[in-house]
């Protein structure tokens, strides 16, 4: 594939035989007077041709129902894939409408990213990739005989706790060896956590050397790691390294678990692809502090807080008043000398310390409450 498209000759309309270079997958703009030829190069002759070209490239029934587009005025042009043209126009209101969804190319990125994709941790960004217990059989029987290998199902990563059902359910069950973070230990030892630091726990299925008929024990052995730890064996080559595998697409490192990639992960329409900030709509509705105040050389009285009123007797003055009371604060003077503790809890709340509020209400005559104050915000 070009690095670049190369334009030779062009004379579509007004173009007087323009040669041009131009990089491929950058952003690029053609700007100019009206009547300079703008239209003319980008549509009229690279859309043009491209589209021609993916045209004459489908079956000839295919072509039957899209037209035969003519070749644009242009000795050659090198370097050209199939073009989109969209209009500069909005074509609809519909915030979920997107040019993927114009072009009707949206889902065939779906189905690539789901198929082709490989999934990273947002963690620690390491890639996610799955394994069959077959492919973690042949895994370990490349090694070379007399290699001595463990079978360990990790029970624990980076938990705090004593773990001590844990520990015993695993001796009940008839598992013998454990290793805690790092350091092998038997479960007949009394073991000993402290429960303010996070340990981790391996429990050891089974200890064998690589060699000729082993494969049925080691199928055995993997399977019931998998089936300890949820999905996840440790296969500790001694002396060597150790294998970290999983059959769910998880992170061995963070223990992350996700459901298996699928195209309707990357639809913004399905909760399950929509980003979890705006719900898949694009933008996301936040209050602009600067207008809730939007003159602090006014006081509370003065309704410097532009949402609420000024009524001496309402529930909002009466809160803030009592805000104020609490910093010690005059709810005459402007807000721009009210010490920041007293603004941030007027728009973001008292984060659970309670306020008695006297006011009046309209309908049940005096109240007072008490209570923690949620801000305007």
């Amino acid at each position: 594939m070009m690095d670049k498209i190369i334009i030779k000759g062009a004379k579509e309309n007004n173009l007087k035989n323009v040669s041009i270079e131009l990089p491929r997958n950058k952003f690029i703009v053609f700007t100019g007077v009206s009547g300079s030829g703008k239209t003319s190069l980008a549509f009229d002759t690279i859309y043009a041709e491209g589209q021609r070209r993916y045209i004459e490239s489908l079956s000839s029934y295919a072509r039957m129902f899209l037209g035969q587009m003519d070749k644009p005025d242009v000795e050659s042009i090198e370097g050209l894939s199939p073009a989109i043209s969209i209009d500069q126009k909005s074509t609809s209101r519909n915030p979920r409408s997107t040019v993927g969804t114009i072009t009707e190319i949206y889902d065939y990125y779906r189905l690539l990213f789901a198929r082709v994709g490989v999934p990273h941790c947002p963690n620690c960004g390491k890639p996610i990739t799955t394994q069959t217990v077959d492919q973690i059989i042949d895994k370990v029987l490349e090694y070379k005989e007399s290699t001595r290998i463990q079978i360990m199902a990790p029970m624990v990563r980076g938990a705090k706790g004593t773990h001590k059902k844990l520990l015993e359910d695993l001796k009940k069950e008839g598992f013998v060896r454990v290793r805690v973070d790092g350091t092998m230990s038997e479960l007949e030892e009394d073991i000993v956590l402290d429960k303010n630091k996070k340990h981790t726990i391996e429990v050891v299925v089974d200890r064998l050397i690589v060699k000729e008929g082993i494969q049925k024990r080691l199928v055995d052995s993997v399977e019931t790691a998998l089936s300890l730890s949820g999905g996840m064996v440790l296969i500790d080559i001694i002396g060597q390294e150790e294998l970290l595998m999983s059959t769910k697409f998880a992170c061995t490192d963070c223990g992350i678990g996700f459901g298996e990639i699928s195209p309707r992960m990357f639809s913004f329409n399905n909760p399950l692809g929509a980003c979890e900030t705006c719900k898949g709509l694009g933008v996301k509705m936040e209050i602009d502090v600067d207008l809730v105040i939007p003159d602090y050389s006014k006081s509370i009285g003065e309704r410097a807080i532009a949402p609420f009123g000024a009524e001496e007797d309402g529930y909002y003055y009466q809160m803030f008043a009592a805000l104020a009371k609490y910093h010690n604060f005059d709810i005459s003077r402007p807000l721009s000398e009210a010490p920041p503790e007293l603004i941030d809890e007027i728009l973001y709340g008292t984060r659970g310390r309670e306020v008695t509020v006297n006011f009046l209400s309209k309908f049940q005559g005096p109240r007072e409450y008490t209570r923690d104050f949620e801000g305007v915000v």
